[in-house]
């Protein structure tokens, strides 16, 4: 379903890397950096306003390439600087008192967590997690059994930093849905990598990423809020993109999902956002996604046949991201010697994920993350390089 040959073609990276960090940070196609270059290159000809007046087509496109990606509305969607941005923009403009309760999930990130409990802290609202089922994902069971009318808010990461669980978000969605309590959804690893359609899924707020399996310019996010629920939310930052400042000093926020934006942004990496969707709609998202999971169970299998190698994924559903530890070498020290191959791998500590490690009694893991434009070959080198890493 992948003509690897030509997606490889369009990787310049693939020359120089065996990149098996995508879950950081993929390797863009040339298609996406030529949409940043010309667009810098226009800023230093004929100025910066001057550029995005003169294309402004081209950014307006983003939000339209989204739109079709997600199943969304082009109002509903909002471009910002990064995926947590985005996700602190929604969840800020919530207004808890003491008493009500958002729930969470195990695979809950480090940044929406700390989010979490500062807000909680100040409002005297409450976080309860919602325990896992036997197969490592959030206990859907569990969730709907936890849900009352002081429940204000779920919060869902899709699929974790850390692993290569994808969690049940349209089961989740459907028992959000029916209690009519919002569903803030975590995307940042999922979108580009698996198909998610906010409609399908059911969720009234999503955050994603565009420098991952998007394979985006870094620094670029987005932000999806259900129309009906965009006015209802404040954001915690206004300016003047966000609102309008009346005559009569009062100020009149903006009616779309863009009152979560700020006015000044990198036009450049936007309209490389916009070119990185395009060529992830072109390549087929269910394309990518059936070789992306061939790829990462070919990987774990692999691995898990080394001796001393422990795969640490846990989940029904398992993904792109493969992680796993080698017995008697620190998860940095087996990076270490894989980069001295070219090979890229990252490594993830306990502080990212302590609603996940800390009750498997992990500190740390390596972390490898297959991209539909990876080769066999690549795994091949990859699997060799643990197993000489093992022996120094």
């Amino acid at each position: 379903m992948i003509d690897l040959a030509r997606v490889r073609a369009d990787t310049p990276g693939v020359e120089y890397v065996v990149h098996f960090n995508n879950a950081g940070a993929a390797l863009p196609p040339r298609q996406v950096v030529a949409a940043v270059v010309e667009h810098l290159q226009r800023e230093a000809e004929i100025g910066g306003y001057e550029a995005a007046a003169e294309r402004k087509d081209r950014s307006e496109h983003t939000y339209d390439a989204l739109a079709q990606l997600l199943g969304a509305g082009r109002d509903e969607i909002a471009v910002v600087e990064n995926a947590t941005r985005a996700w602190d923009m929604a969840f800020y403009a919530f207004r808890f008192q003491p008493g009500d309760r958002i729930l969470t999930g195990r695979a809950e990130y480090a940044s929406n967590w700390i989010a979490l409990k500062q807000v909680t802290d100040r409002t005297g609202a409450t976080i309860e997690v919602v325990p896992d089922d036997e197969s490592g994902q959030i206990d859907v069971a569990a969730l709907e059994r936890l849900i009352d009318e002081r429940v204000k808010l779920v919060s869902l990461v899709h699929v974790p930093t850390q692993s290569g669980l994808v969690n049940p978000a349209a089961k989740v969605g459907r028992v959000t849905r029916a209690a009519g309590v919002p569903l803030l959804l975590d995307a940042c690893q999922s979108i580009g990598q698996l198909p998610v359609d906010v409609n399908e899924i059911g969720c009234d707020i999503m955050s994603g990423a565009g420098r991952k399996f998007l394979r985006g310019p870094r620094a670029t996010g987005f932000l999806y809020v259900r129309r009906d629920l965009i006015e209802r939310l404040e954001p915690p930052l206004l300016d003047m993109h966000a609102a309008e400042w009346q005559q009569d000093g009062s100020y009149r926020i903006r009616d779309d999902a863009r009152r979560f934006e700020n006015w000044e942004t990198n036009y450049a990496s936007k309209i490389g956002l916009g070119a990185a969707v395009d060529y992830a709609l072109e390549v087929g998202i269910e394309n990518g996604w059936e070789r992306i999971r061939t790829l990462a169970t070919r990987l774990r299998a692999e691995l898990s046949a080394l001796a001393d190698v422990t795969v640490l994924d846990r989940g029904a559903v398992l993904g792109a991201t493969v992680t796993f530890a080698v017995a008697g070498l620190p998860a940095a020290e087996v990076q270490r010697r894989l980069a001295v191959e070219r090979i890229n791998v990252s490594v993830m500590d306990a502080a990212s994920a302590r609603l996940d490690f800390d009750p498997r009694g992990l500190d740390e893991a390596v972390r490898s993350s297959v991209h539909y434009y990876n080769s066999d070959e690549e795994i091949d080198l990859l699997v060799d390089a643990v197993r000489r890493a093992r022996t120094g």
